[in-house]
C-alpha cells in the first residue's frame, strides 16, 4: 500500500466492489431513486493532496492570483464577451484552459473519476484514489447570504449565476464566506469538455489553501476509495468498453490521440 490509510477511507479488492462503493448511500427513500450527494475526483496518485494548481504554480503567494487574472481577462479572446464579465466567470473560463486558479476540478460521475485515476498508465505501479466529498452538507456549511440563497433556489449547488448575483468579484467572495471556507458550484456548459466531463468546481476562500486540511477538520463530508494499483488495468479495460476515454472526455484530436496512445500500449512495455 502506497498512502496512509485512515479511518475515512475504503481499499477495493476488485471492480464489484468498486461500482458499490462510489453508490454508497445513494439511495433516497423519499424519492425512491437513486441520487448521490458526492462529488467525485480521481487521482491516479493516492499519496496527492487536494492542491489547486494555483498553489503548485505560485506557492503561498496569494497577490499573485489577482495579476494573473487580471491579465488573463485583458488578453482573452473569445467569441462569447459575457465570458470574462465577472471575476468569477473568467476564473471559471481560466480554469478551463490551463491556467493555474484556486479551482479544483470535480465530476458527478464516479466514472468519470475512475477515468482520471486510472488514465495514466506511467501511474499503474502506484495506488489510486477517488475522494468523494458530500457537497449537499459542505454547501450547507456556508455562511448568509449564500444559505439563504441556496434555500431559495432549492438546490443543492451553487451555479455561477447565484454566485455573480452576491459578488463580482474574488476579494467580496472571499470577505463574504470568511476565511477557510468552501463551496461546490457548477459552471457554465463553455464546451463539450465541461458537458462531458458532468463537471463541478470546488472553491475555496483562500487562494493557498490545501482543502485536505479542510477536509480533516469535517470528516463526516467526505470519504476515500483507494485503488490498488494491481487493479488498475482492468478498471482501465471496462471503462474503455463503456466508453469513458479521453475520446468523450476531451472532445478532439488532442482527445483521440491520446485514447488511441493508451488504447494500444503494450501492458508489459
Amino acid at each position: 500500500m502506497d498512502c496512509k490509510i485512515t479511518s475515512n477511507d475504503v481499499v477495493v479488492s476488485s471492480w464489484p466492489q468498486l461500482v458499490d462503493e462510489v453508490y454508497r448511500d445513494a439511495w433516497k427513500p423519499q424519492l425512491e431513486r437513486f441520487r448521490s450527494d458526492y462529488a467525485f475526483r480521481g487521482l491516479s496518485d493516492c499519496r496527492y493532496q487536494l492542491q489547486n494548481s494555483f498553489l503548485r504554480n505560485c506557492g503561498t503567494r496569494p497577490e499573485l492570483e489577482y495579476h494573473l487574472l487580471r491579465n488573463f481577462i485583458k488578453y482573452a479572446r473569445t467569441s462569447e464577451p459575457n465570458l470574462t464579465n465577472t471575476q468569477l466567470r473568467a476564473l471559471v473560463l481560466a480554469q478551463h484552459h490551463g491556467l493555474p486558479t484556486r479551482l479544483l476540478d470535480w465530476t458527478y460521475s464516479p466514472f468519470i473519476a475512475m477515468h482520471f485515476a486510472t488514465s495514466n498508465t506511467d501511474k499503474f505501479d502506484i495506488d489510486g484514489v477517488i475522494w468523494q466529498v458530500d457537497f449537499v452538507q459542505v454547501n450547507k456549511l456556508v455562511t448568509e447570504p449564500l444559505k439563504a440563497l441556496l434555500s431559495s433556489e432549492k438546490c443543492n449547488a451553487f451555479t455561477v449565476e447565484m454566485l455573480e448575483s452576491k459578488f463580482s468579484t474574488l476579494h467580496k467572495f472571499d470577505k463574504t464566506i470568511g476565511p477557510s471556507s468552501v463551496l461546490f458550484f457548477e459552471p457554465p456548459s463553455i464546451d463539450d469538455r465541461i458537458v462531458n466531463q458532468f463537471a463541478l468546481f470546488s472553491i475555496i476562500s483562500d487562494a493557498t489553501s490545501v482543502l485536505d486540511h479542510w477536509l480533516v477538520k469535517h470528516p463526516e463530508v467526505y470519504r476515500r476509495i483507494i485503488i490498488p494499483a494491481e487493479l488498475k488495468w482492468e478498471i482501465r479495460d471496462k471503462l474503455d468498453q463503456a466508453n469513458i476515454t479521453e475520446r468523450v472526455l476531451f472532445p478532439g484530436l488532442d482527445g483521440l490521440a491520446n485514447w488511441l496512445k493508451r488504447h494500444y500500449q503494450p501492458k508489459n512495455i
